[in-house]
């Protein structure tokens, strides 16, 4: 056992924890929360997605282990996943302002979904889908494929032969693709989940601080990968999940910058952390069906030290003036590819090095809505880029901006994402976001985020 390794699970034991387990709710309780929100959704959220999306009838089909990704957020708390075929019909009735929320399946769909479909009366589960649709006579008949967007593309080839050979002729036409009213469920925030939202981030910050701390971090010992490996094993322990794998890197005076990739796949695993070093972490946490998607930066004290160098303080500025660029660009009916290249253009004006790869963020972590950049498509991009922005909506604003520190003869990068709200009064932080950079050791005076 490497040293380096026996010390990470000494300090993962036994260090007093800055995220209280107190704070994660039981699954009872999450599960009670999951489905209050699910029913305010379906109930208020829905209808008026379906009248943006000029959609009467949406239908979503799926198999068990292969679930729609739409689909997958509807599910009720106790449904891990869908069962045998389950097939689900949203009717809004504008005139009589109404929805209603049928499965054809063998069990009520939770609380919120009844069972529309008695087997023994009719045993063909497709004939009685067609029964429902020509009982109601749908306008439009929304169904989840789409060309650009995976997360709206849930229906599978087999399902969606089976459907058109069963559904009548004179409804054939009537179908079409529901991608803007999937994406609008996907990416849609309603005002409670803004303030579970907030609590979430928090949580996120949290960890991040603490393992960004002596507590966790002995320069000399402790590797990148001894950080990631902690920040996992402290999301499992608080009965959270992650879904994607933490990346902890260093960038110092002594290397070369690496490409874009160098933070992700091609950067040298348990490289150990020194003094002097800029450490930078991303990290994200699943919590109550959303997710988190955070970057953060910090630095490992020299002795004597009482402060990072004001190269870094002034190093982080520049990420941060870049952040208030691209966030006083969001509007309401402008593309990604819109914000994107208006964005770069002013902060070339002001004489940054910017790159912006920003996502929408939610129910997925690399979630449906505007894709505002990628960081090796920077003239924007078809499809995902050219989505419009709409409000209630949230993202991970992920960009950096290179800087050359003459201290240290070589360019660094200055990688922050947070999360962002956009709603009816504009942007704001969902949590606030990292104006100061961290220590290792802690300061008493600093603030961190």
């Amino acid at each position: 056992m490497r040293v380096s390794i026996f010390i990470a699970a000494f300090i993962l034991y036994f260090s007093p924890s800055n995220v209280s387990a107190q704070q994660i709710l039981s699954e009872e309780k999450r599960a009670i929360i999951v489905d209050e929100i699910l029913a305010d959704r379906f109930n208020n959220m829905l209808p008026k997605l379906m009248d943006r999306a000029r959609i009467d009838m949406w239908i979503l089909i799926s198999r068990e282990y292969n679930e729609d990704p739409v689909l997958k957020t509807m599910l009720p708390s106790t449904w891990l996943n869908a069962r045998r075929r389950t097939i689900i019909v949203f009717y809004r009735n504008k005139a009589e302002n109404t929805i209603e929320k049928l499965a054809v399946a063998r069990y009520n769909f939770g609380d919120n979904i009844i069972s529309a479909w008695d087997k023994e009366k009719e045993p063909n589960q497709w004939k009685r889908l067609v029964e429902i649709i020509e009982e109601r006579k749908p306008n439009t008949i929304g169904l989840n494929y789409s060309t650009h967007f995976n997360i709206a593309d849930g229906i599978d080839k087999t399902d969606y032969e089976e459907f058109m050979t069963f559904l009548p002729e004179q409804y054939k036409t009537k179908v079409r693709s529901a991608e803007n009213l999937a994406i609008g469920w996907i990416e849609t925030r309603t005002e409670r989940e803004m303030v579970i939202y907030n609590q979430l981030v928090d949580i996120t910050h949290d960890i991040i601080a603490e393992a960004f701390s002596e507590q966790v971090i002995t320069p000399g010992i402790t590797s990148t990968t001894d950080v990631e490996w902690w920040m996992r094993q402290k999301v499992t322990d608080l009965g959270l999940e992650t879904w994607f794998h933490p990346s902890v890197d260093v960038q110092r005076s002594s290397e070369q910058m690496g490409n874009h990739l160098y933070s992700f796949s091609n950067r040298p695993d348990h490289m150990i952390i020194l003094p002097g070093d800029l450490l930078h972490c991303d990290f994200g946490i699943t919590y109550l069906r959303l997710n988190t998607d955070c970057q953060e930066l910090a630095y490992v004290l020299k002795p004597n030290e009482t402060k990072p160098p004001d190269f870094l303080i002034d190093a982080l500025k520049k990420g941060n003036q870049l952040q208030d660029i691209f966030t006083s660009n969001f509007e309401a009916g402008l593309s990604g590819n819109e914000i994107l290249l208006k964005s770069l253009k002013e902060a070339k004006e002001a004489g940054l090095k910017p790159s912006i790869y920003t996502h929408p963020l939610g129910s997925y972590g690399h979630s449906s809505g505007p894709t505002i950049g990628m960081w090796d498509a920077q003239q924007g991009l078809p499809g995902v880029g050219d989505y419009r922005l709409y409000t209630n909506t949230v993202y991970a604003i992920e960009l950096n901006t290179t800087v050359f520190l003459k201290e240290w003869q070589r360019d660094i990068r200055v990688m922050l994402e947070e999360a962002g709200f956009f709603g009816e009064n504009g942007f704001r932080y969902v949590n606030g976001r990292q104006t100061k950079l961290l220590t290792i050791p802690r300061l008493k005076d600093h603030q961190g985020n």
